[in-house]
């Protein structure tokens, strides 16, 4: 019996609010954005040397944006109720 109102009282109940939840997709998407903007700049041709893989976007702004996107994730799961 009383396991039985143990779960009844727990059922619904999330762990995070709605604002927890938006911080991590939000986090989330700048992860994924990071990472799509790091991707590239090869050559299908292995004799080519191709210097596009020093780029600003690939060396400074694509990880900056996966560290942010890594903040946000931590503060959504860390942040009180």
């Amino acid at each position: 019996m009383g396991e039985k109102k143990r779960k009844d009282s727990h059922r619904g109940v999330f762990i995070f609010r709605k604002k927890n939840y938006k911080l991590m997709f939000a986090g989330l998407l700048f992860i994924g954005a990071g990472f799509l903007l790091m991707s590239g700049g090869g050559s299908n041709d292995p004799n080519i040397y191709s210097e596009a893989i020093f780029s600003f976007r690939r060396i400074r702004l694509a990880p900056t944006l996966v560290i942010i996107g890594y903040i946000i994730q931590i503060y959504a799961i860390l942040s009180k109720k």
